[in-house]
């Protein structure tokens, strides 16, 4: 990677970057990306994670690409961010802000002892935002390991595609930066933050019959493919004031699908996309405005859905047009219903609880920890959530008692010991009783799993 890496950067000096500008563009622009590292602690390890971030303010706030934090994590089992410079061995203390739902970007904020070294990439921004043209020259920043002090070094490529995925993104030749860091043009502009890696699809042959098996190989370390800065730079003062973004808008129409291009044809769609709702959840605000199952979306606020290639990427720009507004707005949406258009007006609620909002109770002797049943649990299992009860288990020992009775990760507890367990308060009363009671050789749960239900006998001793 790094012969590579020499190779682009003797190309780039004799070419696109004159070689008596490119030190001053790089040593400037190395200030804005940083090294992130912190501890994921679990119910039986400690995990390190580094992640590549760039900087956003003068106030030494920081953005994670959304793959950064695993989203089964909580905030209170981050520890110990620290921040480092491009090639220091030295990090200074960080501090986690949350994760904003529209970008999906992690925000972390260095210590004060650091802002002075560090500079927000909004002071390389163009003072006239364009598009990068095709075949346009791109370089970016990417950054080594930790054992080697995270040097940086240089990544050019080309522009080879613009499209709305549905942030206006550029694929670029190459790889042409770190995840989560910059791409500048040759004016050293901003023009693109890195996404996560694009995996290259490769198909594999058999010697015996031909046949072939997809494959497909991710760089963790850098990527061909960036969003634009016209898709960045509005975006970076969501900091979150809490660690899961809130307050946080929600619809409530569930498992949208683009609609069919036969079935677009036979709609007269063909300029334009729209997307089926397969389901509309309880007590939504999408049914409250009288959304039904099947309806066919065609327009937000009167605009028709742009149309979009792959098809699938019209269904997250629904998704981006909720989340980027705050509940209590109003939405217009034209549906179509059988032969009939129809104009609905939906007030956004507030998103129900999250997942990683929920309750959790680690019970070590038993080898579980169990979460409390949210409104997510009840889409995920097709049940009423006003009918629901019970708890969820989120982690299982490998070789415990629970998972050598067969329990499973994700697996809905509804009974313990004969006892419906209608709280997650009472079902972690009642693992605390048998928990602590040593002279207790073994309990009973009754589980649900893809609506089957087992009774699972777990062994203590």
């Amino acid at each position: 990677m790094m012969s590579r890496c020499l190779l682009l950067c003797l190309l780039l000096t004799g070419g696109a970057v004159r070689a008596a500008e490119l030190p001053a563009l790089w040593s400037e622009r190395l200030k804005t990306v940083v090294a992130v590292e912190f501890y994921t602690e679990t119910e039986t390890e400690r995990r390190p994670t580094i992640a590549y971030g760039t900087v956003i303010d003068h106030n030494g706030t920081i953005i994670l690409p959304p793959v950064a934090v695993n989203p089964r994590m909580t905030p209170s089992q981050l520890k110990e961010f620290k921040v480092y410079r491009a090639g220091s061995a030295t990090g200074v203390p960080g501090v986690y802000l949350g994760q904003d739902a529209l970008t999906g970007w992690h925000y972390v904020r260095a210590d004060a002892t650091q802002r002075t070294e560090l500079q927000p990439i909004t002071d390389f921004a163009a003072h006239q935002q364009r598009e990068p043209a095709m075949a346009e020259e791109v370089w970016g920043i990417g950054l080594r390991n930790k054992e080697e002090d995270f040097q940086p070094y240089l990544l050019v490529s080309r522009v080879a595609l613009v499209q709305s995925l549905p942030q206006r993104t550029a694929i670029a030749l190459q790889e042409v930066a770190g995840p989560g860091l910059p791409v500048f043009n040759r004016a050293g502009e901003f023009v693109g933050l890195a996404a996560s890696s694009f995996g290259q699809s490769f198909v594999q042959f058999s010697r015996m019959d031909r046949s072939g098996t997809p494959v497909v190989l991710v760089n963790v370390e850098e990527s061909s493919a960036f969003l634009l800065a016209s898709d960045v730079l509005p975006y970076l003062g969501r900091v979150p004031t809490n660690f899961f973004g809130r307050p946080l808008a929600w619809l409530g129409a569930f498992g949208m699908q683009p609609v069919d291009p036969d079935v677009a044809k036979f709609l007269h769609l063909e300029n334009q996309s729209a997307v089926v709702v397969s389901e509309v959840l309880e007590g939504s605000p999408a049914e409250l405005a009288g959304m039904k199952a099947r309806d066919i979306l065609l327009a937000i606020d009167g605009a028709p859905l742009p149309r979009m290639k792959p098809d699938r990427v019209v269904v997250a720009y629904v998704e981006r047009e909720v989340e980027r507004r705050q509940p209590g707005a109003t939405m217009a949406l034209t549906v179509l219903r059988g032969d009939a258009r129809l104009e609905l007006k939906t007030v956004l609620g507030e998103e129900p609880r999250l997942m990683g909002e929920a309750e959790r109770k680690y019970f070590d002797r038993i080898g579980l920890t169990i979460r409390e049943f949210v409104y997510g649990d009840a889409v995920a299992l097709r049940v009423r959530k006003s009918a629901a009860s019970g708890v969820i288990a989120h982690f299982v020992k490998p070789n415990g008692p629970a998972g050598g009775a067969g329990l499973h990760t994700d697996d809905w507890i509804k009974e313990i010991d004969g006892v419906e367990v209608k709280t997650f308060a009472a079902a972690a009363q009642k693992l605390a009783e048998i928990e602590a009671d040593l002279g207790r050789a073994e309990f009973v749960l009754l589980v649900s799993r893809g609506g089957e239900t087992a009774v699972l006998r777990v062994k203590l001793r």
